[in-house]
């Protein structure tokens, strides 16, 4: 278990038998767990402020044929599936109301297009690709409640429809096959991802998102990565302005140190 405690100057990280110093720490972490690293109270999260996404990875054999006839050209970029505006109200309507939305609207990304090199030269020279599907408004309040949640098999077989829906053939027929002759898909709902990342309610952006400006007095000159530790900042998803994949929280956290390392050595510090 990593533990980190306040020296003076700095910060001593134990990880079991190992132990280190440094005068600052950037935590990439969530703030429930980076209070839990230092044996604080762990922060009450509002279950309603939660994760709201499924993610879905899969492993093709080949890329399947669109409906539209278009060529897998479209898989090159962010393709978007059953997200005009009309399907997002009725999904969100659908989500608050307690039930999962159909369709589902998702997005679906082929990394193996972009860089092959993620997949060994045997799979590159099988054809095989990736298909990395994330879908919108199945808030964490769905998979969490204690009466009739949402099941992981629900979700796939939402998923499986509306990815199907825009596809002339079913995605589970371009499915690869592994070793042990199942199909490679792996669902992950907000549940999955509390439970194997510790990121609490499964929200991939740790907390709510922030608008990207000081919305009290007290931020205003700060960087928005602070913490109760004068030696600790946040450069990941649960600082201020910014978050996701964004990576303003590090640029900001690292402007944090310099800054005050410049006004500590009298130097005018810029932005």
């Amino acid at each position: 278990m990593t533990k980190l405690e306040e020296i003076t100057g700095g910060i001593r990280v134990q990880a079991g038998e190992r132990e280190w110093t440094a005068r600052n720490v950037l935590v990439n972490a969530t703030p429930s767990v980076l209070a839990e690293l230092f044996g604080d109270p762990l922060p009450i999260i509002d279950i309603a402020s939660g994760g709201a996404q499924i993610k879905v990875n899969m492993l093709l054999s080949r890329l399947p044929n669109l409906r539209s006839g278009v060529s897998s050209e479209a898989f090159n970029g962010t393709f978007h599936i059953n997200e005009g505006y009309q399907q997002l109200a009725d999904a969100f309507e659908a989500a608050q109301g307690g039930t999962l939305p159909n369709p589902l609207p998702a997005e679906i990304y082929c990394h193996s297009l972009t860089d092959p090199s993620i997949l060994s030269k045997e799979l590159q020279e099988a054809g095989v690709h990736t298909l990395t599907l994330f879908a919108l408004h199945t808030p964490h309040e769905l998979f969490a409640r204690s009466n009739n949640p949402v099941t992981s098999d629900q979700a796939l077989q939402a998923v499986l429809a509306t990815l199907n829906s825009v596809l002339a053939e079913p995605i589970e027929d371009c499915l690869f096959m592994g070793p042990d002759g199942n199909p490679c898909i792996e669902v992950n709902t907000t549940v999955d991802i509390e439970n194997y990342l510790n990121i609490a309610t499964g929200n991939i952006f740790h907390t709510p998102l922030d608008w990207p400006w000081a919305q009290s007095d007290s931020e205003i000159g700060s960087w928005g990565v602070e913490t109760t530790r004068e030696n600790v900042f946040l450069c990941g998803s649960g600082a201020a302005r910014g978050g996701g994949v964004s990576g303003i929280p590090g640029h900001n956290a690292a402007r944090a140190i310099l800054n005050r390392a410049a006004k500590s050595e009298g130097i005018s510090a810029t932005h």
